[in-house]
C-alpha cells in the first residue's frame, strides 16, 4: 500500500525518515486514473513547449493540484531505485456552448450530431521534471465521461509511475494542459538521501556511499569523509542557485578517508557539497550545511559587488540569491554619509544577476548606489560612476520639486538636510543660494534626472572656492614665514635637546586584560625620552593597511632611525613563536584585522636566524606571568628582561647605544613601576578576588 500523504510529508522534510515504500516491479512507465476516468500514457519523453494561455470556448479539463509520493522501482528484491510518483488532480473549467464543437468533445468527432451534454471531455496533461543534471517531459491523455462532468468541481486524478531521480536531489515538477488553458502548476520535491532511507539495503548505490560530516574548529570548517581505506570518490563544492544550474567552485577525485579544511571566509549560505563514489551510475549526495550560518551571511555581503552596465542600468553580482532594496544616494567630498535620494527616487527591489534601471539623464561620480537587506540594514554601497568619471567633485545637488499649476521649489542637499533656496540659513548652500539659482537659470548646472514630479541638478562649486583662493594663499605664505622664523630661533635649542629613541612594541593579544597591561607599559615609556609605536594606538591605520603592511612600515622606520624593536613575550606569543619555529608558517588561521604580532613573525624570525637581531631587538616579559626560560632559545640571543623587577636594566637597554647611563635611570624605573602597578594588580588580582600584596615581583613596590 502507498505511504499515507501525511506520513509522506514527514518523510520528505528537512530530516527525512521513510518507514516503508511501495515497490514497483519492472522498468516501464505507466499511468492509471480515478474510477470512471480513462487515461493513456502517450509518450514518456517529449519536448516541453508550454506556449501561451489560450481562451477556452467551452468546458475544459485543467490541473488543479499536484501530489507526490516516493516509491521503489525494483528489478529484484535488492536492486531498486528511488522513484517519484505524481498524481495530478483535474477539474472542469468553463461552460457548455450551444453550438457543437467537434474538436472539444471526443464522442462527436464523426457526425457532429451527438449532443455536447452526452459527449466526453478529454485533455492532454504534460508533466515536466527537472532534477540536475537531467530533465524530462511526459504526455498523459485523460478522458472524462459527460456523466461525471460537474462545472468547477474535481473529476478525479491521473497518476504517473514514475520519475527516477538521484538520491538527495531536488526535483522541480511542472504540470499544464496542452493547449494550455490555465497557469501551470509547479512543485519542488527534495528527495531523501541514503541516510534518510531505512530501505537503503535495497538500493545498491547506497552500499558504498561516502558519509560526510561537517565540523567547526575555530575559524576553520572541516569536511570529514568517513569512507573505507583506499576507496576512491569525488568531492565537489558548488553554489546552489535559486534560478539556473549550480555554479561549480571546486572539484577533486580523492582516496578515503579524508578531512578537507575550508577557511571560514569561503562560507556562503548557498555553498553546497556533493560527494559520490567513483563508480558507474553512483549516487551523488548533496548537502548545504551553511544556509543558517551567520558567518556565511556576512561573507555573502562582503563578496557582493555592484556592476555598472550602461548609464541607467546596473546589476548585483553575488554567489547566492539576495533579497534586498536599493536606492541612489549622493556622496559629497569630506567623508559625509551618502544621502539617499528618496524621495524623489524610490527604493527598488533588487536580486542577484537581475538588471535594475534608474532613469538617469547623465552620470556623476558623486552618485552612488546603496543597498539594504530586508531588515533595513545598510549592507553595500558603491559609487559606480566614479570609475569612469573620476573622483568625487565638490558639487552641490539641487532637488527640484514640481507641483500643480507649474509651481516648483528648489532645495540644496547638504549633510544637515535639504536647504530651501533662497534661504537665510547659515549653511554654505544658503550663503551661495542666489549664485546657485543664477547658475541653474544660465544652464551651468548638469541635469541628472527629470520627470513630471521633479528633477535633479548638479551645480559646480569650484569657482566660488577659487574666488577665496588668493586670500587663502596669502595667509599660507604668512604662516609659512612665521613658522620658518620660529624654527630658526629654536634650531640651536633643538640640537641640544636629546632626541628620544624610537621603540616598536610587539605583543600577542592574548586577552583584553593583557592588552590593558601592554597599554599601561607603552604609556609609561612615552613619559621617558622614547617614541613608542604600538598597534593599540594605530588600529585605524592597521585596519586600512593590513597587519603585514603596517608592521613592515613601522619596523623599517624604527630600524632606519636607529631604534629598537621590543618583543613582549606572553604565553600566547611563545606559542606562536614555537609554531613558527616548528612549521615555518604563521600558525592556524588567517591574520586577524589587528594581529600585528602574528604578521611580524615572517620578518622578525629571519633577523634572528641571520644574526641581525642583537642591538636592534630586546625581549621582555612580566613577572609571575612568564619565566624567561620559557622563551624559545633563538629569541634569547638578545637580552630578555622581566618586568618590573628588571626595569632599570630594561630602560638602560632602550637608550641610544652610545648614550651614557643617566643617574636618573632608577628614578625613571620607579616612575614606570608606579604607572604599571595598577594594571598589574588588575591583571593578576581582578576585582572581587583578594590580593596578597601590591608588589608584583622583586622591587615592584620600592622603585627598584
Amino acid at each position: 500500500m502507498p505511504v499515507p500523504w501525511f506520513l509522506l510529508s514527514l518523510a520528505l522534510g528537512r530530516s527525512p525518515v521513510v518507514l516503508s515504500l511501495e515497490r514497483l516491479v519492472g522498468s516501464q512507465d505507466a499511468t492509471h486514473c480515478s474510477p470512471g476516468l480513462s487515461c493513456h500514457l502517450w509518450d514518456s519523453d517529449i519536448l516541453c513547449l508550454p506556449g501561451d494561455i489560450v481562451p477556452a470556448p467551452g468546458p475544459v479539463l485543467a490541473p488543479t493540484h499536484l501530489q507526490t509520493e516516493l516509491v521503489l522501482r525494483c528489478q529484484k528484491e535488492t536492486d531498486c531505485d528511488l522513484c517519484l510518483r505524481v498524481a495530478v488532480h483535474l477539474a472542469v473549467h468553463g461552460h457548455w456552448e450551444e453550438p457543437e464543437d467537434e474538436e472539444k468533445f471526443g464522442g462527436a468527432a464523426d457526425s457532429g450530431v451527438e449532443e455536447p451534454r452526452n459527449a466526453s471531455l478529454q485533455a492532454q496533461v504534460v508533466l515536466s521534471f527537472q532534477a540536475y543534471p537531467t530533465a524530462r517531459c511526459v504526455l498523459l491523455e485523460v478522458q472524462v465521461p459527460a456523466a461525471l462532468v460537474q462545472f468547477g468541481q474535481s473529476v478525479g486524478s491521473v497518476v504517473y509511475d514514475c520519475f527516477e531521480a538521484a538520491l538527495g536531489s531536488e526535483v522541480r515538477i511542472w504540470s499544464y494542459t496542452q493547449p494550455r488553458y490555465e497557469k501551470e502548476l509547479n512543485h519542488t520535491q527534495q528527495l531523501p538521501d541514503c541516510r534518510g532511507l531505512e530501505v537503503r539495503n535495497s538500493i545498491p548505490s547506497c552500499w558504498a556511499l561516502p558519509w560526510l560530516n561537517v565540523s567547526a574548529d575555530g575559524d576553520n570548517v572541516h569536511l570529514v569523509l568517513n569512507v573505507s581505506e583506499e576507496q576512491h570518490f569525488g568531492l565537489s563544492l558548488y553554489w546552489n542557485q535559486v534560478q539556473g544550474p549550480p555554479k561549480p567552485r571546486w572539484h577533486k577525485n580523492l582516496t578515503g578517508p579524508q578531512i578537507i579544511t575550508l577557511n571560514h571566509t569561503d562560507l556562503v549560505p548557498c555553498l553546497c557539497i556533493q560527494v559520490w563514489p567513483l563508480e558507474p551510475d553512483s549516487v551523488r549526495t548533496n548537502i548545504c550545511p551553511f544556509r543558517e550560518d551567520p558567518r556565511a551571511h556576512r561573507n555573502l555581503w562582503q563578496a557582493a559587488r555592484l556592476r555598472l552596465l550602461t548609464l541607467q542600468s546596473w546589476l548585483l553580482d553575488a554567489p547566492c540569491w539576495l533579497p534586498a532594496e536599493a536606492a541612489l544616494c549622493w556622496r559629497a567630498p569630506g567623508g559625509d554619509p551618502c544621502q539617499p535620494l528618496v524621495p524623489p527616487l524610490s527604493w527598488e527591489n533588487v536580486t542577484v544577476d537581475k538588471v535594475l534601471e534608474f532613469p538617469l539623464l547623465k552620470g556623476h561620480p558623486n552618485l552612488c548606489v546603496q543597498q539594504v537587506n530586508s531588515s533595513e540594514k545598510l549592507q553595500l554601497q558603491e559609487c559606480l560612476w566614479a570609475d569612469s568619471l573620476g573622483p568625487l567633485k565638490d558639487d552641490v545637488l539641487l532637488l527640484e520639486t514640481r507641483g500643480p499649476q507649474d509651481n516648483r521649489s528648489l532645495c540644496a542637499l547638504e549633510p544637515s538636510g535639504c536647504t530651501s533656496l533662497p534661504s537665510k540659513a547659515s549653511t554654505r548652500a544658503a550663503r551661495l543660494g542666489e549664485y546657485l539659482l543664477q547658475d541653474l537659470q544660465s544652464g551651468q548646472c548638469l541635469q541628472l534626472w527629470d520627470d513630471d514630479l521633479g528633477a535633479l541638478w548638479a551645480c559646480p562649486m569650484d569657482k566660488y572656492i577659487h574666488k577665496r583662493w588668493a586670500l587663502v594663499w596669502l595667509a599660507c605664505l604668512l604662516f609659512a614665514a612665521a613658522l620658518s622664523l620660529i624654527l630658526l630661533l629654536k634650531k640651536d635649542h633643538a640640537k641640544a635637546a636629546a632626541r628620544g629613541r624610537a621603540a616598536l612594541l610587539l605583543y600577542s593579544a592574548d586577552d583584553s586584560g593583557f592588552e590593558r597591561l601592554v597599554g599601561a607599559l607603552a604609556s609609561a615609556l612615552c613619559q621617558l625620552p622614547l617614541r613608542v609605536a604600538v598597534d593599540l594606538w594605530s588600529r585605524r591605520e592597521l585596519s586600512a593597511q593590513g597587519p603585514v603592511a603596517w608592521f613592515h612600515a613601522q619596523r623599517r622606520q624604527t630600524l632606519q632611525e636607529g631604534g629598537v624593536v621590543v618583543l613582549l613575550f606572553s604565553p600566547g606569543a611563545v606559542a606562536l613563536c614555537s609554531e613558527w619555529l616548528q612549521d615555518g608558517v604563521s600558525g592556524p588561521g588567517a591574520h586577524g584585522p589587528h594581529d600585528a604580532f602574528r604578521a611580524s613573525l615572517s620578518c622578525v624570525l629571519p633577523d634572528f636566524l641571520q644574526g641581525r637581531a642583537p642591538g636592534s631587538y630586546v625581549g621582555a616579559c612580566f613577572d609571575r606571568l612568564l619565566h624567561p626560560d620559557a622563551v624559545p632559545a633563538l629569541f634569547r640571543t638578545v637580552p630578555v628582561f622581566t618586568l618590573p623587577s628588571q626595569l632599570p636594566d630594561f630602560l638602560g637597554a632602550l637608550q641610544q647605544p652610545r648614550a651614557p647611563r643617566s643617574g636618573r635611570l632608577l628614578e625613571r624605573a620607579e616612575q614606570v613601576s608606579r604607572a604599571l602597578q595598577p594594571a598589574l594588580d588588575s591583571y593578576f588580582h581582578p576585582p572581587g578576588t583578594p590580593a596578597p600584596g601590591r608588589g608584583v615581583g622583586p622591587g615592584a613596590g620600592d622603585g627598584t
